[in-house]
């Protein structure tokens, strides 16, 4: 499978490493201790069994409205097999525009039973993941507000990649030369 995700800009990178820091020490679940050397902060915005040229050529044309400003909104929480603690964006009409773009391209050339629901456009939540458990409530109560820093007003979305969940190997997506 082959994630498309969005990189962010240096302070930002910087404030979500801190906050996956102070959960660590915290002994809370954070993304901290996930060692591969590919993981850092990113937003994902869809899943693909491959890149074809087809959604290639349309991801070229997502890289190019790069940079992109965002708000974070707040702590979120989401529940499902997996317990996951995020800090949320604002889907503002630039970003659900980008995500929208991202979402046709991967859909225009794969079988749909391969791909996310969770990443279609009406269900699509954009989070920046500060950790995840499969352990239920490992995120509840006053403990997680008291070690959590504030997130930052705002970020920049700067770079579009690929994640090969096979391989481990990164690729950055950018536009056409």
């Amino acid at each position: 499978m082959r994630t498309v995700e969005l990189l962010l800009d240096e302070a930002a990178d910087a404030a979500v490493r801190e906050a996956w820091r102070r959960l660590a020490d915290a002994g809370l679940p954070s993304q901290a201790r996930h060692r591969s050397p590919t993981n850092s902060p990113h937003l994902t915005l869809a899943a693909c069994p491959e890149l074809t040229a087809p959604i290639r050529w349309a991801l070229a044309d997502v890289a190019a409205a790069l940079p992109l400003p965002a708000r974070c909104t707040g702590v979120v929480r989401f529940a499902r097999p997996t317990s996951v603690l995020a800090w949320a964006l604002d889907l503002d009409e630039a970003l659900a525009g980008l995500h929208r773009r991202v979402w046709e391209a991967v859909v225009s050339d794969s079988p749909p039973e391969t791909l996310n629901p969770f990443h279609a456009p009406a269900r699509w939540s954009p989070h920046i993941t500060l950790g995840r458990t499969r352990r239920a409530g490992a995120f509840a109560g006053r403990r997680v507000c008291e070690v959590l820093p504030a997130p930052p007003l705002s970020v920049r979305l700067t770079t579009l990649r690929s994640y090969d969940t096979e391989t481990g190997a990164l690729e950055v997506l950018g536009p056409r030369s």
